[in-house]
């Protein structure tokens, strides 16, 4: 066989080769771009005629379709078919001719010749690949340390003595050196505040409630002294209109003495509550005066509109806001007590209104109503210990 007949069988046992990988490429869904790849395949009819210098189908369908776009994916099968090509022509002419002769002696006996696996066709621009280093093992998701939860455990710790530490270092996390706690009884003996609760060491002893009382003694003292001390040095004030309202108090102070010469202890108008007549009464006579105000024809004071108790810190005070339904005049009476052990007569006989106040006095204040109805707390507890409107209250619970 002649040297020029052996290259042909070669080229005509490639041209087979593609022809096979062109049809395995058809198989998979590439669409219009996968036909005009294999469209641009060489027949071997076509390279014989390229090696006669005629132009072949291939050339012509390329002439004819020079505007068409070719993938990436097309121009890379054509490529590595050439390299097929110039590989199978620079091997030995020994070795193609031997392949030559067996293709011949199989095709004499009617046997198929050996089908070649085709190479493994490249993919479309479109089609998803493999990332590279897709193959690593995972190093990790979010938020886990590199290698995983498993690969940042640490390492069990090693018997002996290198790994043995005591068992108060492990819980409390304390360094070498550190002092160990206290026990509570501990702590007690040596004055350092234990584990009871704020509440608990924050309540004051007995010692500190009396030296608390007898501060607060101390103060009320020194600032009714400078009240005083005040009123004697101040120079005489310069003498001041009457006020339209003092006719009315006069007439009170007139009517009272007439009652009884004792009952009046001070009368002033307030200035500062639009000029309301005030009078204060003693209060053993205080009955008596409250009864001939709401009875007296020229009074006629039948409706009491409300009384409060106040904390003089020398005196407790309780004011009693009284006015005429007819003449539409009010006007304001003070009854005066004992601040150890304040009482004054109820006037809820007289003015039932007051039955309440007075309950609400008691409770806050602590004055004693003799001759009261129910006199009992209103608004706290019936187990609350001391008044909590009281200057020189001290609550049992010092979070209350």
């Amino acid at each position: 066989m002649s040297e020029e007949q052996k290259r042909e069988k070669a080229d005509a046992a490639a041209a087979e080769e593609q022809k096979q990988a062109k049809a395995d490429a058809s198989a998979k869904p590439l669409g219009d771009q996968a036909e005009a790849a294999s469209s641009e395949q060489p027949t071997a009819g076509e390279n014989t005629k390229a090696n006669a210098g005629e132009p072949s189908a291939s050339d012509r369908v390329k002439a004819g379709t020079a505007g068409e776009q070719a993938s990436d994916t097309a121009k890379a099968s054509v490529s590595q078919a050439s390299a097929g090509e110039a590989v199978a022509s620079e091997e030995a002419p020994a070795k193609r001719g031997a392949e030559a002769d067996s293709g011949g002696a199989k095709a004499a006996g009617g046997e198929a010749p050996e089908a070649k696996p085709a190479p493994a066709a490249a993919p479309m621009s479109g089609e998803p690949t493999a990332a590279p280093g897709a193959d690593v093992a995972k190093a990790g998701g979010a938020g886990e340390p590199p290698g995983g939860y498993a690969a940042a455990k640490p390492a069990a710790p090693q018997a002996g003595a290198e790994g043995a530490q005591p068992r108060e270092a492990d819980a409390g996390g304390s360094e070498p050196g550190a002092e160990a706690p206290k026990p509570r009884a501990a702590k007690a003996a040596a004055g350092e505040p234990g584990d009871a609760p704020e509440a608990e060491r924050a309540a004051p002893s007995d010692a500190e409630k009396e030296a608390k009382a007898k501060a607060a003694a101390e103060a009320r003292a020194a600032r009714a002294n400078a009240r005083a001390a005040k009123t004697e040095g101040a120079e005489p004030e310069a003498p001041k209109e009457p006020s339209p309202n003092q006719p009315l108090l006069d007439r009170l102070v007139a009517i009272l003495k007439a009652f009884r010469a004792d009952a009046v202890e001070e009368a002033f108008i307030n200035e500062k509550d639009g000029h309301i007549p005030y009078v204060t009464v003693k209060a053993e006579a205080w009955p008596d005066v409250a009864d001939l105000l709401r009875t007296h024809e020229e009074l006629k004071l039948n409706y009491l509109r409300n009384l409060s108790g106040i904390d003089m810190e020398t005196h407790m005070e309780v004011a009693y806001h009284i006015i005429s339904l007819e003449t539409k005049r009010n006007y304001c009476v003070k009854v005066k007590t004992d601040r150890e052990s304040p009482s004054i007569p109820s006037v809820t006989p007289i003015w039932p209104t007051a039955n309440w106040n007075e309950r609400e006095v008691y409770d806050l204040f602590g004055i004693d109503f003799p001759g009261h109805p129910d006199l009992r707390r209103i608004m706290m507890s019936d187990d609350w210990i001391g008044h909590p409107l009281r200057k020189d209250y001290e609550p049992l619970d010092p979070e209350v």
